[in-house]
């Protein structure tokens, strides 16, 4: 079970997180090994599975999610896809290599229910040594139903 870090001081080092591919580094957040970043909690979602090329995260929007109209708002969208995408990204990054966002587009296709489980499914199209691109969407659970779907260009960077 993931758990998540409190402080800056919970996070592994950039030389510790450098040791590990990619997968490596998420296959220890999903254990529990290594603590998983605080906006998982901050956005109602947590790591549910991980494997080479392929993050889920699962999650419900609440109230706090809402925009003013008492919708969920476009930005929990982009950002449970956007950090669905770019782990799928990281799952193929080799140790001594980093990575982040460049870029990402998203299209809600339609509104979440408050409280509605959903899995936000990340897979990626190709990882190569300077670029990583990947597709994502967020589905519902119990329904099956595609709510969200987004894209995204990451950079890829050698450190060590």
């Amino acid at each position: 079970m993931p758990r998540i870090a409190q402080s800056p001081a919970d996070l592994l080092s950039q030389s510790e997180a450098l040791k590990l591919s990619g997968l490596e580094f998420m296959q220890a957040i999903l254990d529990g090994t290594n603590p998983g970043p605080p906006i998982g909690q901050t956005m109602g979602y947590a790591l549910h599975s991980v494997e080479e090329g392929r993050i889920v995260f699962r999650g419900a929007p609440s109230f706090a999610m809402t925009n003013p109209m008492g919708t969920v708002h476009g930005g929990w969208y982009g950002t449970l896809l956007d950090s669905a995408m770019a782990c799928a990204v990281m799952t193929k990054i080799p140790r001594g290599s980093v990575y982040t966002t460049l870029e990402y587009k998203i299209n809600i296709l339609r509104g979440l229910p408050l409280g509605m489980e959903i899995d936000c499914i990340g897979v990626t199209d190709h990882v190569g040594r300077s670029t990583g691109v990947a597709h994502g969407e967020i589905r519902g659970v119990e329904d099956g139903k595609l709510y969200a779907t987004g894209s995204t260009t990451c950079i890829v960077m050698k450190l060590a």
